[in-house]
């Protein structure tokens, strides 16, 4: 992955976690580490512990699916469950929550950062 893939990708982790923050989630994970591979956020929607996939792309890309929530296909959702279900284990103990969801939201940004289309699927998977 370039590093300017990965500087999209941050920033788009960033803004996802603050617009979740704002609507009243509880981030309690990022970019969390599992032997498998990494989850790009970890959060509580009330009662709903949720795992969040952000997908990025920048305005005029030509490589890549006409969203950037589409790029979560179904090798990738398996891959998420996997991590998800790693993640839960290491942490047993530190969490209360009534249900588990995984989520992705696919964001558009221009060449600044700004967003353009923020496209957020509740139960994706």
């Amino acid at each position: 992955m370039t590093a300017s893939r990965q500087r999209t990708g941050r920033l788009a982790e960033q803004i996802v976690a603050e617009r979740l923050a704002a609507a009243g989630w509880e981030i309690v994970d990022r970019n969390a580490r599992t032997r498998h591979g990494e989850l790009d956020l970890v959060a509580l929607d009330r009662a709903t512990l949720v795992f969040v996939e952000v997908k990025a792309a920048r305005a005029g890309a030509v490589a890549g699916p006409e969203r950037p929530a589409v790029a979560v296909g179904p090798r990738k959702q398996h891959r998420i469950r996997r991590l998800a279900a790693a993640w839960m284990a290491a942490h047993r103990d530190l969490l209360r929550y009534a249900e588990i969801r995984c989520d992705v939201v696919g964001l558009t940004l221009d060449r600044s950062g700004r967003v353009l289309d923020y496209e957020h699927i509740e139960g994706a998977f």
